[in-house]
């Protein structure tokens, strides 16, 4: 059954509602459990579209909540709906969907949400930095949780790929501190102008799939993972070679960013990097997403899925049904990459964040398919290992063991330390939950019930 109804939001002082709420429930996607979809409004010009799903097989009013992030930035998180974790598939003549048997609302609610602003079915004024775009998400879930009570007994989970390296953690730090200022009596005098909604969020564990959360790490490893991996060189010894002698320019350029926080400076180390590192491998054909696959036409990703759903989604029927209030639907915006690109956002680190979430208990998960070359697992691997945090030696001194799902299928190595863990995941590549989806669903599965691997 369709339906639409409108919730009010939070009172500005003259009383006028500055954020609504405008959702409809459908039977897309998963005609078997409860779903939402719509627009929050985290300010009078910031509509932020989400679509929400209950878990398949757990009780409602203590299932833990999934949020879904993907990157870019400038990727709608419908990727991840339609193409990766969500419910359904689209199918490949673009105009249906098949139901997905390894959804991640296995036995979670997962939230999918297009943002900044201008990303996906999104709208509204420009957000340029991870930062601003962070407060933004936090807002959204504040006003999701109020509007929705019965959800708010279980655990919250923040996840996100590529991009998310950057959004997770930061979305993390405004809920932390937020939360953490809400705990402490003088933060409830500091708050009293704060128009937003006083309440804590149920922060349990982020997650991050293939991210960029340490440039300054990370940018070190194009090099190894195109020329020197565990799969065969994608390049020639020349390019390599030029890579590896750009690589320390390209490292004092990020620390300049990191140092000095300016646009021109990290716009400067972005643009740099980017040319003469990340990007060699598009010049020979590769998929930056897999390294084990050619592209056509001089795509940066073979994914075969992507077009399909920019398909399903412009539908107008569709539209309808979810309540979108964009007619021009595209799963990547340029735009929105180029503004953020223009403030060199993505050559900052975000990997500071994470020590203070592990020191108040908070799980972190990273993992990572071990064929992408864009957020590789070997820079992955390496970040993790370099944060410096109280349980930084102990989880050095680690191993890796292997990592066995359920039906005993070798999907990968794992290294945990307290309540830090790595994935190292087989033969896949930046969008590991399409690549491996029983691996993927018996990691969320692990990872939300707190079971070791």
């Amino acid at each position: 059954m369709t339906g639409e109804r409108h919730l009010p939001g939070v009172a500005s002082a003259g009383g006028r509602p500055n954020r609504q709420i405008r959702i409809k429930s459908s039977n897309l996607c998963d005609a078997n459990v409860t779903q939402y979809s719509g627009y929050i409004d985290v300010a009078e010009d910031k509509h932020l579209f989400f679509w929400f799903f209950e878990a398949r097989n757990n009780k409602r009013e203590d299932s833990p909540l999934i949020l879904w992030l993907n990157g870019g930035p400038g990727q709608s998180s419908m990727t991840g709906l339609m193409g990766e974790l969500g419910p359904c598939r689209v199918n490949e003549n673009g105009n249906s969907t098949t139901n997905n048997p390894y959804a991640w609302n296995d036995h979670a609610h997962v939230l999918f949400l297009d943002q900044p602003t201008n990303v996906g079915f999104s709208y509204g004024a420009d957000v340029l930095t991870t930062v601003d775009a962070a407060n933004d998400v936090h807002l959204l879930l504040l006003q999701f949780y109020k509007n929705f009570p019965e959800y708010t007994k279980g655990p919250l989970h923040v996840f996100g790929q590529s991009y998310g390296g950057h959004y997770v953690p930061a979305v993390a730090k405004a809920i932390h501190d937020f939360n953490k200022e809400l705990l402490d009596k003088k933060g409830h005098d500091n708050l009293k102008d704060d128009k937003r909604d006083r309440r804590i969020l149920p922060l349990s564990s982020i997650g991050i799939g293939n991210g960029l959360v340490n440039p300054l790490v990370q940018y070190k490893y194009y090099s190894k993972m195109a020329c020197d991996s565990t799969y065969p060189a994608v390049i020639s010894k020349e390019a390599c070679n030029s890579m590896e002698a750009a690589t320390p320019i390209c490292e004092m350029l990020i620390q300049s960013c990191n140092r000095w926080n300016d646009t021109f400076t990290c716009s400067t180390a972005l643009e740099f990097c980017v040319r003469n590192i990340r990007n060699v491998v598009v010049h020979f054909g590769q998929d930056i997403d897999d390294i084990r696959l050619k592209c056509d036409d001089n795509d940066r990703s073979c994914y075969p899925h992507i077009h399909r759903i920019n398909e399903y989604l412009n539908n107008p029927k569709v539209q309808d049904k979810i309540g979108a209030e964009i007619s021009d639907f595209t799963l990547y915006s340029t735009k929105v990459y180029e503004k953020f690109a223009l403030n060199g956002d993505e050559v900052k680190s975000f990997d500071q964040n994470i020590p203070p979430l592990l020191a108040d208990g908070i799980r972190v998960l990273v993992y990572a398919g071990d064929a992408d070359y864009i957020c590789n697992w070997y820079g992955n691997k390496a970040w993790t290992m370099q944060m410096e945090w109280p349980g930084q030696k102990k989880f050095n001194a680690a191993k890796d063991s292997e990592w066995h799902t359920s039906n005993s299928e070798l999907a990968g190595e794992v290294r945990t330390s307290d309540n830090l863990t790595f994935i190292r995941v087989f033969e896949a590549g930046h969008m590991v939950p399409y690549d491996k989806p029983a691996a993927a669903l018996d990691m969320i599965n692990r990872w939300i019930d707190d079971k070791p691997f």
